[in-house]
């Protein structure tokens, strides 16, 4: 399929109306397999330089699936076929919710990046436990990134925390504590160390699955490192960084509402990501994404610290074939830089 010539007629249709044909499309390979494995084939790159372990699995390339594209745990295979070394689910509420009103979701074309105020769509924690049971343990991790539900009051979120973290600790590999998204009022006031502190207590008592913070790009590069520090030293088993931004100077034509990702964001999340990689490097294990849509900027993150790298809106721009292409580039870039393991390049630029 060439992608660069349908990708026009997907451009013409609503943003929101052309995901949902594609998940609906994607979901005839979750019940019907075999579909899936001409795909899986020609996309998922099987190199032994490429794996690691990392919270207790076998991660069989570093490039995941951000969280908010599979918002409820309906693609695990799908995604597996298009090459994708992990898939992170979510963002999950306890209670289901229809997001916020329509339209929330633009495309700012030229610049290859989007625009959302969703707000957590999603059909809640009961159908996401059901769907997981179907798949895990699964062949390659699965991370669930929880939330809480718009209308709880930001005194009671810790609560949303928990109920997300003792229903999933069993039906993935790894939790994402998601306080950074800008579509739920309120909820990056809970980007404070009394919060975290809090939070991560309470998470670490419950379970001994690994638990990580998901952060904004839109702190101070030292309000984002001593946060994240502070999550580390409360139990934080990695950090991922970061978020959408609503830097909307970012974008030429911005609407005045939701997060920016996409390719104008690969700078601001790269400083955000090095100043916490400069701190934590070593420490836990730090993820990256935002704006990556090639293999070269996903090295330029390993080489800075990032043991993995998620993408989501470089798929929408780049086609289905984007996780396959980064990983035969990090093959190329490993081999040239004469590193016979990724895990040799993870931090080269740190050392």
């Amino acid at each position: 399929m060439d992608y660069e010539k349908i990708k026009p007629l997907f451009f013409k249709l609503d943003p929101e109306y052309a995901h949902h044909l594609v998940v609906s499309g994607l979901k005839i390979g979750e019940t019907v397999p075999q579909l899936l494995n001409p795909w899986t084939k020609k996309n998922f790159v099987e190199d032994k330089r490429l794996h690691q372990e990392l919270f207790n699995r076998t991660f069989l390339n570093p490039v995941g699936l951000a969280a908010g594209f599979d918002k409820d745990g309906e693609l695990i295979r799908s995604m597996t076929a298009l090459g994708f070394g992990y898939t992170e689910v979510g963002t999950v509420t306890p209670k289901p919710q229809p997001g916020n009103p329509t339209p929330r979701l633009w495309r700012h074309i030229d610049e290859e990046s989007l625009q959302n105020a969703m707000g957590f769509n999603n059909r809640g924690s009961l159908y996401m436990e059901r769907r997981l049971k179907k798949r895990y343990p699964y062949v390659t991790p699965i991370g669930v990134n929880i939330g809480k539900n718009k209308v709880t009051p930001e005194s009671e979120a810790l609560r949303d925390y928990e109920h997300g973290i003792r229903v999933f600790q069993n039906l993935c590999d790894y939790l994402v504590i998601n306080i950074s998204s800008p579509n739920t009022p309120g909820l990056r006031d809970l980007q404070n160390e009394k919060f975290i502190e809090a939070l991560f207590k309470m998470g670490k008592s419950l379970t001994t699955k690994p638990i990580l913070l998901k952060i904004a790009p839109d702190m101070e590069s030292s309000q984002a490192v001593d946060l994240c520090a502070k999550a580390v030293e409360a139990g934080a088993d990695g950090i991922i960084a970061t978020n959408t931004s609503i830097d909307y100077t970012l974008v030429r034509e911005p609407k005045e509402v939701g997060g920016i990702s996409g390719r104008v964001l690969k700078d601001k999340s790269f400083a955000i990501f090095d100043a916490v990689a400069e701190e934590l490097y070593k420490k836990t294990v730090l993820i990256s994404v935002g704006g990556i849509d090639s293999g070269y900027e996903a090295y330029r993150r390993i080489r800075a610290g990032a043991s993995l790298v998620q993408v989501l809106t470089g798929l929408i721009f780049k086609g289905p074939e984007l996780a396959g292409t980064i990983n035969r580039t990090l093959l190329k870039l490993l081999e040239k830089d004469g590193f016979s393991h990724i895990s040799e390049a993870v931090g080269a630029d740190r050392r």
